[in-house]
């Protein structure tokens, strides 16, 4: 099989079913972002972690990455199709909840707004984390529009919030203080 076909040259594109859509249909956008949020987690594994604890998070994350080809399954077969396509279930949000639940009991309360950054994997779990909550707002979008499984939205929202802890437990693991934000206004006073 060739990677390339040649019958997107015109811009269009074809979803799970046959139908054909413009390569800029919000559809495209919703599961073309989520594949952004799985090449993102990608780099944030490629990048390794260094600190203890790791072994206990790449399955998780290769886990995630199986889930996020789902998820742009689902999203690009907007109607039953001759082949069985995989759904997003609440189970997978309800896994995603429990080990939010899990890396926070190790985690000191947060009290204040944080800056991304910390290790080259805790950033790079920042960036995955950026890139599904846009995903998510594309995916919000395209539910305006057309029908879509509830479960797409909901799982990037919680997904958002896993990569958004699991950095904080990466940077913590690796010894890597938080970047506290302070305000301009607050700055300024404390360098007079």
């Amino acid at each position: 099989m060739k990677v390339y076909t040649r019958t997107g040259d015109d811009g269009t594109t074809a979803l799970f079913g046959g139908d054909r859509v413009a390569k800029t249909h919000p559809r495209i956008t919703a599961y073309g972002t989520v594949d952004e949020a799985n090449a993102s987690l990608g780099l944030a594994r490629a990048l390794g972690f260094d600190a203890p604890g790791f072994e206990r998070i790449d399955p998780i994350l290769d886990r995630i990455q199986q889930e996020l080809f789902v998820l742009g399954g689902d999203l690009a077969a907007p109607h039953e199709t001759k082949y069985p396509v995989p759904r997003m279930e609440a189970a997978h949000t309800e896994q995603l909840e429990r080990e939010i639940d899990g890396l926070e009991d190790d985690l000191p309360a947060l009290k204040h707004f944080i800056l991304p950054g910390g290790s080259p994997a805790g950033a790079a779990l920042h960036i995955a984390r950026t890139v599904a909550r846009r995903a998510e707002r594309h995916t919000v979008d395209l539910a305006r529009l057309e029908p879509v499984n509830d479960h797409a939205a909901r799982y990037l929202n919680r997904l958002s919030d896993f990569l958004f802890v699991l950095a904080r437990w990466v940077n913590q693991q690796a010894g890597i203080a938080e970047a506290k934000w302070v305000p301009v206004d607050r700055k300024a006073k404390q360098e007079d």
